[in-house]
């Protein structure tokens, strides 16, 4: 890890060496969440409630989900433009190297300039946390807290599924984008608005909702279910079949003899 923060911090010189470019990115990426925001109020100026539930539980609902997607973004940015690396030949490279594969490919690419999502994650929390009225509780934080490594974790799992799928197509599969930024964008509201069969699959399938509806519903006070508290933590176990996917992979692999 010693080694994985070297690498951040000189990545993150190197964007300061451009300071007003660095900067105007970081307000292009807020800009960009807040106008999905706009789509999410105006909705709820024109409707009290969807599908029960009020426009403060749907902003702490879609701050989660946000807060998720722009941490693993940043930090696991490299899975997701790891295409780059298979096609450059890079990845030659990084399989010669006294190091693990995993930690390079994180330090390839760290996008510093998605503070702007997170920022703006930050302000509906700092709007929802008070409005929603939750009754936080040491189990309440606990279970927010959960929500959102869980997320982190399975938004990282997918990114690494999305770089595996190179090994066998070189280039990346869009398709994939379905579920990372499909699924920031339609966690903005909690899944079971959706319907039964996409909360289904998004619980049994890719476990979106077991950071995001179960234990926000028992948030909220919508259920008084205490497993789904930890159900995140369950879906923190997504990550397994997405390394053992990517060592596949990585055996699969044929060097460029470049």
């Amino acid at each position: 890890m010693n080694l994985y923060w070297k690498y951040a911090s000189i990545i993150l010189r190197s964007q300061m060496q451009y300071k007003v470019s660095f900067i105007m990115s970081a307000v292009g990426q807020f800009l960009v969440s807040f106008t999905t925001f706009l789509g999410v109020y105006f909705m709820f100026s024109r409707f009290n409630s969807v599908k029960g539930f009020t426009f403060s539980e749907v902003l702490l609902c879609f701050a989660v989900i946000l807060t998720s997607f722009s941490l693993a973004e940043c930090f696991v940015r490299g899975f997701d433009a790891f295409s780059g690396i298979i096609s450059n030949g890079e990845f030659d490279r990084i399989m010669v190297r006294p190091r693990n594969e995993i930690l390079q490919v994180l330090a390839s690419r760290i996008e510093f300039s998605r503070i702007g999502r997170l920022l703006q994650a930050l302000v509906m929390f700092a709007y929802a946390i008070p409005a929603s009225r939750v009754d936080w509780t040491f189990d309440k934080i606990l279970t927010l807290i959960f929500m959102l490594a869980g997320g982190i974790i399975v938004f990282s799992g997918l990114f690494i599924i999305y770089a595996s799928l190179c090994f066998f197509t070189i280039e990346g599969l869009e398709f994939m984008n379905i579920f990372t930024d499909g699924g920031r964008e339609f966690g903005r509201y909690p899944f079971s608005v959706y319907g039964e069969g996409v909360l289904k699959f998004l619980t049994f399938v890719i476990p979106l909702a077991l950071f995001q509806y179960y234990p926000f519903i028992y948030l909220i006070g919508k259920s008084d279910n205490t497993c789904y508290m930890f159900l995140p933590l369950v879906g923190m176990l997504f990550i397994i079949p997405c390394l053992i996917f990517w060592r596949i992979g990585v055996r699969h692999y044929q060097s460029t003899g470049s």
